[in-house]
């Protein structure tokens, strides 16, 4: 029978594989363009215990769950060398890009997946606004007796969790990739670009700080837009 502690359990291993996949992407993107530090760092496997990270891979999901109700975190950088890259201007941009894409594909797959299980529709309802209001206990209630509901539960938080990582790595403060992004588009000079990177833990701290009351309007977007589309809840 499913409890709360195998459901926190399964939310931090989902957590960990797609952070896994995120920075495999990464060193995917920048060897097919000719860089091959990765490969020679031993970081292009899907092997957990080559990227994780004591604090983000496992203390800060645990503390965001039981504070937030979501799991949160990242894996150890994938290195890379933007001098090896066959087009300096657009290849780091296609480097960073690579991380919330693979995470977005992953949302996409097991939203569709989740979208066509045997689960009559009020369950999903159900099992989607718990998810959303992250209430644990209800959720175990929810799937209790059938594997079905369990697997669309499980399909569900990965879609969530992989949005999730997707669109917060999208913002455009170092050392996010969407970071990578804005440097490619606008014509910002390597001066300003080193100090924004200097600067861009502050930044994010503050950004953080500023939009984390916000959370509930971003998770009622996600829900709106993808969770609708895509799961069909």
């Amino acid at each position: 029978m499913l409890s709360v502690i195998t459901l926190v359990t399964f939310e931090v291993i989902i957590l960990i594989m797609s952070v896994v996949i995120h920075e495999v992407a990464h060193g995917v993107a920048a060897f097919w363009q000719g860089d091959l530090t990765a490969k020679y760092a031993g970081r292009l496997t899907l092997n957990p215990f080559k990227h994780l990270d004591l604090y983000g891979s496992f203390i800060v999901p645990l503390i965001m769950i039981w504070t937030v109700g979501i799991s949160f975190g990242w894996a150890k950088p994938v290195p890379y060398n933007p001098y090896n890259l066959r087009n300096q201007k657009t290849g780091p941009a296609l480097v960073g890009i690579a991380g919330p894409i693979s995470n977005i594909i992953i949302a996409i797959i097991f939203g569709l997946a989740a979208r066509f299980l045997a689960v009559n529709y009020m369950s999903k309802v159900d099992i989607v606004t718990n998810l959303f209001n992250m209430n644990f206990e209800n959720l175990v209630i929810s799937v209790s007796g059938s594997f079905s509901a369990i697997f669309f539960l499980i399909f569900s938080m990965i879609a969530l969790i992989n949005i999730l990582l997707a669109f917060f790595n999208l913002i455009p403060i170092p050392p996010l990739d969407g970071s990578k992004l804005l440097f490619a588009i606008l014509p910002i000079s390597t001066r300003t670009q080193i100090v924004m990177e200097q600067m861009g833990f502050v930044f994010l701290l503050l950004f953080i700080f500023v939009f984390s009351n916000f959370l509930g309007v971003f998770l009622s977007f996600v829900r709106s837009a993808f969770f609708y589309y895509i799961v069909g809840v």
